[in-house]
């Protein structure tokens, strides 16, 4: 660490990794329960000297050694730190005044101060002890396990829902007609997606809660996960409750084909130019957000999944064991698998890409579909938020579809003419066809376009440009 980087961080101000303490005369004493919230989360940079308003008191010159004594000794105790923490502070000197500069790690395992365990967030540092789901989450993180490879010894392969796994085998021969899959009996199949193991407690073989997730019956998840389900709600009309649910509370490969069905009922297919692609950013939004909600789930938890539709966003509340907390910046995002095995299949049968990819695309589409950037907000609850524009919750066939789809009329207008250029012969049916917009819509847009000259009648006329 350097002068100028220590400037940075005062000049930046306290947040989930940065902390400030006076300490001018004496160690602060609430100083132990960042060292641990630090080394519960994701580490951190403890300052001593600095207030909460990020001036410089600096430490008395003739206190320094004793504060640092006292801080060693106090984090090396295990009466005190459990586990014990080997920290070197730092003293720089700013303004002719002392500061001391302590780096804390991420911990392997979870931290106590005086016996109570304390993680950190925007707010502060916040005492979890006696809250049993938080402490739960805080275990699963350090353990670097997994709820969903929990074994079921006593469940075997008729638990499953044998059209599941069918229907999952056929979508990845669908992607690659060699895949692997094509030859391999249902058990060989599970056991290659490591959906078959062992117990490390009892040594006893079973399929996981993760097969039973992706390829259950429903009365099988139930028997073990009562808590499952996604709530999608549409709500435009009647914001009090909603204008149309549906509670999904089937297996994961189905649920996905629920709930992107869902959205696609609600959702208007706008015309979106890449390029001069028309593309259909609708779809590949909910393909997105779903396979995210159902691939990355904490499914320790109680909290039910929920996607929301307004007149404004959609908005996908998913529990999440998080890895950090607060609003993810595409630029700095690290992606960190949540449950490895259920990714994993949904990207052998095409309902994922590869880790990292979501949050790109998301931004690429939404982007294209309302104009405006996606939202990503991780904490202990994940929160999607994407934008719409009014038109893309308006019912079809509205009055006011037709005009608000050709609010992007110039786009369709270049798209119409590069259809056109080199091919007099096309007709409005086939345009209509490739934009996904009716032909009345077309012949809109037309009347519009400058140097176009209309050729013929009926469903067979053609354009010409007149350059």
């Amino acid at each position: 660490m350097t002068i100028d980087e220590i400037k940075k961080l005062i000049q930046n101000g306290e947040k989930i990794d940065v902390e400030f303490k006076e300490s001018k005369n004496a160690l602060t004493k609430d100083v132990f329960d960042t060292v641990c919230s630090f080394n519960n989360r994701n580490g951190g940079h403890i300052l001593l000297g600095i207030n909460d308003k990020r001036d410089i008191v600096g430490v008395s010159e003739d206190r320094v050694d004793k504060v640092m004594k006292e801080f060693i000794t106090s984090i090396n105790n295990p009466q005190k730190i459990y586990p014990p923490l080997y920290l070197l502070p730092e003293v720089f000197e700013i303004d002719s005044k002392k500061i001391i500069y302590i780096k804390v790690p991420e911990g392997y395992q979870v931290c106590r101060h005086n016996g109570k365990i304390w993680d950190r967030s925007y707010e502060g540092d916040i005492n979890i002890t006696n809250h049993a789901e938080l402490v739960y989450k805080l275990y699963a993180r350090k353990q670097g396990s997994y709820f969903v490879n929990k074994v079921y010894p006593n469940f075997d392969i008729e638990f499953l829902d044998t059209t599941v796994i069918d229907k999952a085998r056929k979508m990845a021969i669908n992607r690659n007609k060699n895949h692997v899959w094509g030859n391999m009996s249902d058990e060989e199949l599970l056991r290659s997606a490591n959906l078959i193991l062992i117990d490390p407690e009892t040594k006893c073989e079973g399929i996981t809660l993760a097969a039973i997730l992706l390829f259950g019956k429903d009365n099988s998840i139930m028997s073990v996960l009562p808590q499952h389900k996604t709530d999608a709600i549409f709500r435009v009309e009647n914001k009090d409750r909603y204008d149309d649910r549906d509670v999904v509370i089937t297996n994961l490969i189905d649920s996905y084909d629920r709930l992107i069905a869902f959205g696609q009922k609600h959702l208007n297919d706008l015309f979106v130019l890449d390029g001069i692609i028309n593309i259909n950013a609708r779809d590949r939004i909910l393909r997105e957000i779903v396979s995210n909600t159902l691939a990355h789930r904490d499914y320790s938890s109680g909290f039910p999944a929920k996607m929301i539709i307004d007149n404004e966003k959609i908005m996908i509340e998913n529990s999440n064991l998080a890895h950090g907390m607060g609003v993810l910046s595409l630029q700095k995002f690290e992606p960190f698998p949540k449950n490895p095995t259920i990714s994993k299949v949904f990207r052998e049968i095409g309902l994922a890409d590869e880790l990292g990819s979501g949050m790109r695309n998301t931004y690429k589409y939404t982007k294209l579909y309302s104009g405006a950037d996606p939202l990503f907000e991780e904490k202990d609850v994940f929160r999607t938020i994407i934008p719409l524009k009014k038109i893309a919750t308006q019912k079809v066939g509205g009055k006011d579809v037709a005009q608000d789809v050709a609010q992007d009329k110039i786009a369709l207008a270049e798209f119409i003419k590069e259809k056109i250029r080199g091919n007099d012969k096309i007709t409005r049916k086939m345009i209509a066809n490739e934009a996904g917009v009716s032909i009345k819509t077309i012949e809109r847009v037309i009347k519009e376009i400058d140097n176009l000259k209309y050729v013929g009648r009926g469903s067979n006329g053609h354009w010409e440009l007149i350059e």
